[in-house]
């Protein structure tokens, strides 16, 4: 695994940062920066004396009036704990600053990043090596059970951040962490359809899938990446590589707060996450490519309830299928997602071990595949 890039000195037996002391030589100073997923660059270079920042220096390509903010703001950082938390730094900025004052492009909690990420202690894109696993075809439970398994590892540092395409043979739904399979499911569709209901360990919604009518990826990544970023911020922020790709085959795509990703022609996806204590991060997408609306109906309970705020009557209209958009093929489209990913960060083809497989069999036997975790809320 490729060190981080920090800008301080490195132990190289503890791989954390290790300040120096500071002159007023600037190649000592800290800088980190922090671009505002649809907004602008947020900079700032600072150094630490004594625990405490100084010589706070905000800057960026945003808009701020009035003018005398920009040195508020530098105020309101200087003196501040080098161990201040994202939000303690946010909260700084917003009480330093004028009641008049107005911030375009960029936002206290967007300085709280950038001042992370001077101290090491929030990574960027950049800061990792990527990889990706393409498209395996898998049986569903073994999908599920990989996503914590992946997770688990990045988190531990035992494999490098990875983006994982999924693929499966059997027609499924995959419920969220926290639904209830009797609320979510109508048993006698199931059947019929020949469905296998699985829980992954996310939250958010049921996901009706068949091999071949949806397009499913999982992120692993450490939250550092997401240090400072709120939790319905961190969805865009995952997903701008995607909303690019889409972009590139001619779909705007938009996020329609919290998880769900849309067009002005309808929904195309949803996203869920799940964190973990040990640091790993779990970011999954899927979108529709050509979903069968009459056999999702059948299997799905989606009530009138749900439905409210979506204004439509019909779940049919909800999902609105990517190959209608496109035209292209689903290997076609994911061929793209994945360039334009390489594109970005650099990421290099990966591929899933023996023991990461075996890991995810046994979790298969011993947590995936049970009664015990299916129905762990009836």
């Amino acid at each position: 695994m490729r060190a981080l890039a920090f800008s301080g000195k490195m132990d190289t037996m503890t791989s954390q940062p290790t300040h120096v002391p500071h002159t007023h030589d600037d190649s000592s100073r800290l800088h980190g920066e922090y671009k505002v997923p649809g907004g602008k660059l947020v900079v700032v270079d600072l150094d630490v004396v004594d625990g405490r920042f100084s010589r706070v220096s905000l800057s960026g390509d945003f808009f701020l009036e009035p003018d005398e903010a920009l040195e508020d703001i530098n105020r309101a950082l200087t003196g501040l704990p080098e161990n201040s938390a994202a939000a303690d730094i946010a909260a700084a900025v917003t009480a330093g600053l004028p009641r008049d004052a107005a911030l375009f492009g960029f936002s206290a909690g967007a300085v709280a990043v950038a001042v992370r990420r001077a101290l090491s202690k929030a990574t960027g894109w950049a800061d990792h090596q990527w990889e990706i696993i393409p498209p395996t075809v898998l049986p569903t439970q073994v999908n599920v059970a990989l996503d914590e398994v992946l997770t688990a590892e990045v988190g531990a540092g035992q494999r490098n951040p990875t983006l994982r395409f999924w693929d499966w043979e059997e027609p499924s739904v995959v419920i969220g962490s926290f639904q209830s399979v009797r609320n979510e499911v109508d048993p006698d569709g199931v059947s019929r359809q020949g469905i296998s209901v699985v829980r992954r360990i996310s939250g958010g919604g049921a996901m009706f899938m068949e091999a071949g009518n949806c397009i499913t990826y999982s992120l692993y990544l450490p939250q550092t990446l997401v240090d400072g970023i709120s939790f319905a911020d961190s969805y865009a922020f995952l997903d701008a590589w995607v909303m690019a790709a889409l972009e590139k085959l001619g779909i705007t795509a938009f996020y329609v707060p919290l998880n769900d990703i849309a067009t002005d022609q309808g929904k195309i996806g949803g996203a869920a996450q799940k964190r973990l204590a040990n640091g790993g991060m779990l970011h999954h997408v899927t979108m529709s490519y050509d979903i069968d609306a009459d056999k999702m109906v059948d299997v799905l309970r989606i009530g009138k309830e749900k439905l409210s705020d979506k204004g439509t009557r019909s779940a049919k209209k909800r999902v609105d299928p990517l190959r209608r958009q496109t035209g292209l093929a689903r290997s076609e489209i994911i061929d793209v997602m994945k360039d334009v990913f390489v594109e970005r960060y650099g990421a290099m083809e990966s591929r899933l071990t023996e023991g990461e497989l075996e890991a995810a069999r046994k979790r298969v036997d011993e947590k995936f595949g049970t009664e015990e975790w299916l129905n762990r809320v009836p």
